[in-house]
């Protein structure tokens, strides 16, 4: 479902050289990725990557790492000031939701990293105990208040999402959020609290948004999903009979279940309802579901 591994070296070992980012920067084979609102340049369905020079105005640098024939690769995190913005065409710069299917699995990797590095650099310059301005170390991947010592990493917050099937594993259970005003019906999801496990978030985000227990749980992929920092973590799980559906009626505002043959036509663009795009791995879930059969049973009976 989504790819299990690296696809590019991210050469954790550099990081502690001191002044690898100036020496790479000064490289004439380094090349930089370049990152500005949550978007970066996409050409002929390759993700673009220039040199370092050419990056103008102000930005804030990390080491991404080694492509596989050892291209160093730099991301440059720019802003939305003047001389800061590339001269390439507004239509070349695209984000992860932009993408889906379009890029090879290594520049897909590439994006959501650079994605979700750049909001970090640019969003946690100031100690979170003491404000004061932080440092860059470890080659863009953490930061240090010179004032309090404190060392800052860039967060990743787990959200599970989650296709629930019917007993007979013959129907999908898919829910509208009130965000989208029940254009498009979706897989339930929704982040980790503290102290929860990731089976725990299941059982009390379905009951939740959807009202059903559930009889069995199953971990199938995960996604890094930069918008801002999320890793979601997908599951499919077994709707017990004992309860119907029932939307939440605040951020769920529909419940619905689906056939295979529904599913297939709203994949086609064919309705009855809107499914998510192709970048997201409920999308992937969702046609996991239609594609096979119902969960098989544990034999540990794990839940």
């Amino acid at each position: 479902m989504t790819v299990q591994r690296a696809q590019f070296d991210r050469a954790g070992h550099l990081r502690d050289e001191q002044g690898i980012l100036d020496a790479l920067r000064a490289s004439p084979d380094a090349r930089a990725i370049v990152v500005r609102d949550g978007r970066a340049r996409i050409e002929d369905g390759t993700l673009v990557a220039v040199a370092p020079a050419e990056v103008a105005g102000d930005a804030e640098w990390a080491l991404l790492g080694r492509r596989e024939d050892g291209t160093p690769l730099l991301l440059a995190a720019v802003g939305r000031e003047p001389d800061s913005i590339d001269a390439a065409p507004e239509e070349t710069w695209l984000g992860v939701r932009d993408t889906g299917g379009m890029l090879a699995a290594a520049d897909t990797e590439l994006l959501v990293t650079a994605v979700a590095l750049a909001s970090w650099l640019r969003d946690a310059r100031f100690c979170p105990t003491c404000g004061s301005e932080t440092l860059l170390r470890q080659g863009g991947w953490s930061r240090r208040c010179e004032r309090c010592g404190h060392d800052i990493f860039p967060r990743t917050d787990p959200a599970v999402i989650v296709a629930v099937e019917s007993g007979d594993g013959e129907r999908l259970l898919l829910g509208a959020n009130a965000n989208w005003r029940g254009r498009m019906y979706s897989c339930f999801a929704g982040f980790v609290e503290a102290g929860e496990s990731l089976e725990a978030t299941v059982h009390r985000e379905i009951e939740e948004e959807a009202g059903v227990l559930l009889d069995e749980v199953r971990y199938v992929s995960s996604q890094p999903w930069p918008y801002p920092r999320s890793l979601m973590i997908g599951f499919r799980a077994t709707a017990s009979e004992k309860r119907r559906a029932r939307p939440d009626g605040e951020e769920i505002i529909d419940v619905r279940w689906f056939t295979r043959d529904e599913i297939r036509s709203a994949l086609q663009g064919e309705g009855p309802v809107g499914l998510p795009g192709p970048a997201s791995i409920a999308r992937a879930l969702i046609i996991d579901w239609c594609d096979g059969r119902s969960l098989p049973e544990r034999a540990d009976g794990a839940q």
